[in-house]
């Protein structure tokens, strides 16, 4: 009898943070009394369909037991020198530890700390039916502009149709693994990888708040976000 796919989450948190001016990985920057990477976690735990949430660490990492002391999740340091390298890292532990091919792997930065539980459900919700996979998204509302090298507008770009990526992806193993080998380390994130295979990931609208802390000032920003919620 053929067993159910089960639904695995996969962070990776191999990088240094370079753009956030920290000093230190951006993951271990304490946002409202805890480590980003724990508010990220918390939420991930709080999704009863996950099987299991696997971190994937810097083969240098010295921070994560002493920052995070109370996760009882997987946590490998198969991370490499770019997000692709460190998500199919994961992907090879996560064989290791008894997935299969057609099992669902929903991949999620590090740095969306503001993520809600439900709004994975959701994205299970919509994507556990479908042939592909999907990820969560948010509308663009503002209008975009095309720069030159010069730092001057060239053109204005149409945003009808256009979406900003967000994580969770949620592909299954088998694909996202293949996917990514093709396309190697310029795949900037799984839905592209996939994209380029032919096929044609499901966007599942999101909130605004699920952004990605980046630049210094996004730290006060989540920080403000996670404090309105206690």
């Amino acid at each position: 009898m053929k067993s159910i796919p089960r639904c695995f989450a996969l962070v990776p948190a191999a990088g240094i943070g370079e753009r956030s001016g920290a000093g230190i990985p951006k993951q271990y920057v304490e946002i409202a009394g805890r480590p980003m990477l724990a508010h990220t976690l918390a939420a991930l735990a709080g999704v009863p369909r996950l099987a299991q949430t696997l971190v994937v660490l810097s083969p240098a990492d010295v921070r994560f037991e002493e920052a995070l002391p109370g996760y009882t999740g997987w946590a490998a340091r198969v991370g490499g020198a770019s997000r692709a390298e460190s998500v199919l890292g994961g992907l090879v532990e996560l064989r290791r530890r008894g997935a299969a091919d057609d099992d669902w792997v929903l991949v999620h930065d590090a740095a969306r700390c503001l993520l809600r539980p439900e709004w994975v459900e959701a994205l299970i919700e919509a994507c556990e039916q479908d042939a592909v996979g999907g990820l969560l998204a948010q509308p663009i509302a503002d209008t975009l502009k095309a720069g030159d090298a010069d730092g001057r507008v060239a053109a204005t770009v149409d945003r009808r149709d256009k979406w900003a990526a967000q994580t969770p992806q949620m592909f299954r193993l088998g694909l996202v693994e293949r996917a990514l080998v093709a396309m190697g380390a310029d795949a900037t994130d799984e839905a592209s990888a996939v994209e380029a295979l032919g096929q044609a990931p499901r966007l599942v609208r999101a909130s605004m708040a699920n952004f990605k802390v980046t630049w210094p000032e996004d730290f006060e920003l989540a920080a403000l976000w996670l404090r309105s919620r206690t």
